[in-house]
């Protein structure tokens, strides 16, 4: 086992940017031991364990495949600079992408033969996380839903544990997700702090108070 820290430090552009957001661990802590419940009862593997205290989480070992998988359920961030789309588009399908971690080199789009020719994961890896996280966003999605909030996109992290399982791992929390009032739009999320829109800490506290309802 292991403990997972979570901290106030915040970046952004694969770490050109970096902050600080006040309480924003005590949140993400909170927020993701919640969600990882919630998938756990849906019966998606993941490598939580126990809420330890507010900044500290109790979790698998887990060996990370050097990769993000990313769903997106409306057009925001960097599809839409990639492909010149216009925000806040809905998707009739959601979209799986698949990044190469590397704040060096930007964390490069990949598809499933670079993921395989290099090693980073095999056929059968592939497909689990592929369809795993497909399983998440349909569960996420309800899971915002009931909390007045649109899930736009998100981004997830797998690994094996040591007993060979395949497990969701990282955090879910407003700094892996874009998180829109379904209302208004209003960014709920990390963007704000990408993009200095103001109302950080706010726009965190808001959501752990609706996931705390």
């Amino acid at each position: 086992m292991l403990i997972q820290y979570f901290k106030d430090d915040a970046t952004a552009f694969n770490a050109a940017k970096k902050g600080t957001i006040n309480g924003k661990g005590v949140i993400n802590n909170k927020i993701s031991s919640t969600i990882f419940k919630f998938l756990e009862g849906r019966g998606i593997k993941t490598h939580f364990v126990d809420l330890l205290s507010d900044r500290e989480m109790l979790v698998k070992h887990v060996k990370i495949f050097p990769l993000e998988v990313v769903i997106r359920n409306i057009t925001a961030g960097s599809v839409c600079k990639r492909l010149g789309l216009d925000e806040g588009v809905v998707l009739e399908k959601p979209l799986t992408e698949f990044f190469y971690k590397s704040d060096s080199l930007n964390d490069p789009l990949v598809n499933r033969d670079h993921i395989i020719a290099f090693d980073w994961a095999t056929p059968e890896e592939f497909q689990y996380m592929w369809k795993e996280a497909l399983r998440v966003n349909e569960a996420l999605k309800e899971f915002w839903k009931e909390k007045g909030v649109k899930l736009v996109d998100f981004k997830l992290e797998f690994g094996r544990d040591l007993e060979g399982n395949l497990v969701l791992a990282d955090e879910v929390s407003p700094d892996t997700c874009r998180l829109w009032d379904a209302k208004t739009n209003q960014k709920l999320d990390k963007d704000r702090f990408r993009f200095d829109l103001g109302a950080v800490e706010e726009s965190y506290k808001n959501l752990m108070e609706r996931v705390a309802q």
